[in-house]
């Protein structure tokens, strides 16, 4: 079976530069319960989305990163998640783009993705609470906001483990 043709929901995410991709990547591999640590670093922008739209969607990735130049972004907080930690992002243009998407496809957004957005990549979740709140301290004793890289878009299959990709969109230059 093609994908294509998969039953898998559709995840959609914003793409780091490398940089920015390992070091999210470390932080993850340092906090996140080793045994529950399936996937790279990642700031999604949508959970769940249907099959049924999976060429639409790479239309409408294709649309917003051709020839666009990439978003400014930064790292702008540590956030805690209650039984977690992550690394709020601030991208206005990403945010933007994230609403157009969500404009597109509002009658097939799970009450998760119809709700707010709160631009984030997670790199401990859960955990106690005791353990996000140690690590929350840690992190914000020595966090200074600095820029990161959005490189492109991408849209993933989830059959429950290890996301399939479906696309990569990069942004210009």
């Amino acid at each position: 079976m093609t994908a294509s043709f998969d039953p898998a929901p559709i995840i959609v995410t914003a793409l780091f530069g490398r940089g920015d991709q390992a070091f999210f990547d470390a932080e993850r591999s340092t906090y996140f319960p080793p045994e529950r640590n399936q996937l790279a670093a990642h700031l999604t922008m949508f959970h769940h989305l249907p099959p049924s739209i999976a060429s639409e969607v790479k239309q409408r990735l294709i649309a917003e990163t051709r020839g666009v130049p990439a978003p400014r972004a930064r790292i702008a907080d540590v956030i805690s998640l209650g039984r977690g930690v992550a690394y709020r992002i601030d991208c206005d243009e990403l945010a933007a783009i994230r609403a157009r998407l969500a404009e597109a496809f509002a009658g097939l957004l799970t009450p998760q993705d119809a709700g707010g957005w709160r631009a984030h990549v997670t790199v401990q979740n859960k955990v106690e609470p005791a353990v996000a709140k140690a690590l929350l301290t840690e992190l914000r004793a020595g966090f200074r906001p600095r820029p990161v890289t959005i490189a492109g878009l991408a849209a993933y299959w989830y059959r429950g483990g290890p996301w399939e990709m479906l696309s990569k969109h990069s942004f210009a230059g």
